[in-house]
């Protein structure tokens, strides 16, 4: 579903973008048409631009350190550059191209579950994928879907990777989570005895204390990501009970997130904070830093 509605989009973007080339060019207005082509294929920068000037805003009362002007405009301009691969190219036409890898062989070798976030589908993970098969890695991607249903929703989707990756390896796996699938695997886990059944989880700018921005959006799995909602407080009693018997949890955080602000709320009490100075919401996921302890959990357990 999600893949469709983003081929859809881009195609009406670049459709958008040649019509008005193509226009200009035709009035002898060179400069005009090239000016306008770029300006509509970048809509998101100047949203993006808004999104990190109300979370410099908030962070203003957040313990986390501040970003400073100089890390901002430049985690803008790499989120700038990173997004248009994700969400007009592997999430809407790629995000099959690197299937789920179970191979016969994983029996002993512990698996990666990787869980995105709102508005994402298992394409976003593509960068983490390529080189996890190369050097033989097992691991499974979610899709979480419905795309705009509630974060519940997500819990059996979860169950079913997780025990695809027992089944294969024996092993508990360890999940790694982008924003809302952080929210998404701690559904899961205090569903039962799933605190046992993994061997750590990482979150990547997850809002587990709400976030700021949620306030303007209206579907159901963005409401249960409203600082302090009902949703968020029942989930939070359950914390305890996982932190203190199963999985451990490592939480990455940024004061340049521009999508979870302020930024401690990325953060949960007893977990292994971690924070990723001027770095932004989807290039967090990507940080060599992240990845690389992400190796080093699943190598040490």
């Amino acid at each position: 579903m999600l893949a469709r509605m983003q081929q859809l989009t881009t195609f009406l973007l670049i459709a958008a973008a040649l019509a008005w080339m193509a226009w200009w060019f035709a009035h002898d207005a060179p400069f005009v048409a090239a000016a306008g082509g770029i300006l509509i294929l970048y809509v998101h920068a100047p949203v993006l631009a808004l999104e990190f000037a109300l979370a410099h805003w908030v962070n203003r009362r957040d313990p986390a350190p501040r970003a400073s002007a100089a890390q901002l405009v430049r985690a803008w301009w790499a989120e700038v550059r990173t997004t248009p691969a994700i969400f007009c190219w592997r999430q809407p036409f790629a995000s099959r191209a690197v299937p789920d890898h179970l191979p016969p062989d994983a029996r002993g070798r512990r698996a990666f579950v990787f869980v995105h976030g709102f508005v994402c589908n298992r394409g976003f993970w593509t960068p983490w994928l390529k080189p996890l098969r190369r050097i033989g890695r097992p691991f499974v991607a979610v899709n979480l879907e419905p795309v705009f249903g509630t974060i519940d929703d997500y819990v059996p989707i979860l169950e079913k990777a997780v025990s695809r990756a027992e089944a294969a390896t024996g092993l508990a796996p360890v999940l790694v989570c982008h924003s809302m699938g952080g929210l998404a695997a701690r559904a899961w886990l205090a569903q039962g005895r799933n605190h046992r059944r993994a061997a750590h989880v990482i979150t990547i700018g997850s809002p587990h204390r709400g976030t700021w921005l949620s306030r303007f959006a209206r579907s159901p799995n963005a409401s249960q990501m409203r600082p302090d909602c009902d949703w968020l407080c029942q989930l939070a009693g359950t914390e305890a009970r996982t932190m203190a018997d199963g999985a451990g949890i490592t939480c990455w955080y940024s004061s340049a997130d521009n999508i979870v602000f302020p930024a401690s709320t990325a953060t949960l009490p007893g977990a292994d904070n971690r924070f990723l100075p001027g770095v932004a919401h989807v290039c967090m996921a990507f940080d060599a830093r992240v990845i690389d302890h992400a190796l080093g959990v699943i190598d040490s357990q």
